[in-house]
């Protein structure tokens, strides 16, 4: 059984389309508004007044750029179906957020220049700074919910070795793994006094709206819940499947001694080597899934043998009803 593709259709139009679409409606707004601009707009600020200047059409060609680099140099991994989804999708969220950003701040930059004849006096617009992250992160988020896992998959055709651990059919299993609530609340909240100060500072809500969805982004990634049903083992973040594997797919699952460190390099949901995956969060037994494509799965979890021991059952199970 194979379901493997070069491109996700959802990805190659949310991660390549949105920013290109972003580059010409900043294109075609400039181009409207230019016989209302000044010979020259204010494009930098430094202290309380603009010291940085360009034509419009500079400005135009300066932010085209940035948007297909930066944005688009983000967000297209979306595009590639066969890289891990969820590195796609956290990508293709960064990589939206920029070009909201940047796209509405460019916007902003003009509409509060038109009739102006001259740019010297005037403020930079930070308020539009908070309300493009907002925008482009949802549309991130969207587009990133559209996403799907393409890669390919492939049955097996004999049952786990008689080794491996076997055991009852209590089902389903769920995990939460990665930072707790606790330590969630803790970080959100002492982020938010922080940020609540920095508004207080600047006179404006802008660094609150940058930082939301920016930590809201990061608490997600490092946030997990693993499910074992009578389907297979599925890793699930930010309320969508990060990571997943059917039941029909398992050559065998073992249990483990992992070091998140070690085994690795590092702590969350990790890739080590093509096809081998790890959901590692603390160190201690993990239940590791080999897939007859020759992929593996790795999670960290104090109830790694009663899972390999249902997930074994299940597959001699399937087997012996064809």
């Amino acid at each position: 059984m194979s379901n493997s593709r070069t491109f996700d259709p959802a990805g190659v139009l949310f991660g390549i389309g949105v920013p290109v679409l972003a580059a010409a409606v900043g294109l075609t707004v400039t181009r409207l508004w230019s016989p209302r601009l000044p010979d020259t707009v204010a494009t930098h600020w430094a202290g309380s007044g603009p010291d940085g200047f360009s034509t419009p059409g500079s400005l135009a060609a300066t932010m085209v750029i940035v948007i297909l680099l930066v944005g688009c140099g983000a967000s297209a991994i979306a595009a590639l179906a066969g890289a891990l989804l969820m590195m796609r999708r956290a990508m293709l969220i960064v990589g939206l957020t920029v070009v909201g950003l940047l796209l509405t701040l460019w916007i902003a930059l003009l509409a509060t220049q038109l009739d102006l004849a001259s740019a010297v006096e005037e403020a930079l617009p930070m308020t539009w700074i908070g309300l493009g992250i907002v925008a482009g992160a949802a549309v991130g988020i969207l587009g990133a919910s559209m996403l799907r896992d393409h890669r390919e998959r492939s049955a097996a055709t004999l049952p786990p070795d008689p080794r491996l651990p076997r055991g009852p059919l209590d089902l389903p299993i769920t995990v939460r793994l990665g930072l707790g609530p606790a330590t969630t609340a803790v970080l959100l909240g002492t982020g938010t006094a922080i940020t609540g100060l920095l508004c207080a500072r600047a006179g404006s809500w802008w660094p609150l709206a940058v930082f939301l969805p920016v930590s809201l982004l990061m608490v997600g990634l490092l946030r997990f819940r693993v499910t074992l049903d009578e389907t297979g083992l599925w890793v699930h973040n930010m309320g969508m499947t990060a990571v997943g594997y059917g039941v029909e797919e398992l050559v065998g699952a073992n249990v483990e001694e992992v070091n998140p460190s070690r085994d690795f390099g590092g702590w969350g949901l990790r890739l080590k080597g093509r096809g081998n995956y790890g959901v590692v969060t603390t160190t201690g037994p993990a239940v590791v899934f080999t897939a007859a494509n020759g992929q593996r799965l790795t999670v960290t979890t104090p109830r790694a043998e009663e899972m390999a021991g249902a997930l074994n059952t299940l597959a001699d199970r399937r087997l012996a009803d064809r």
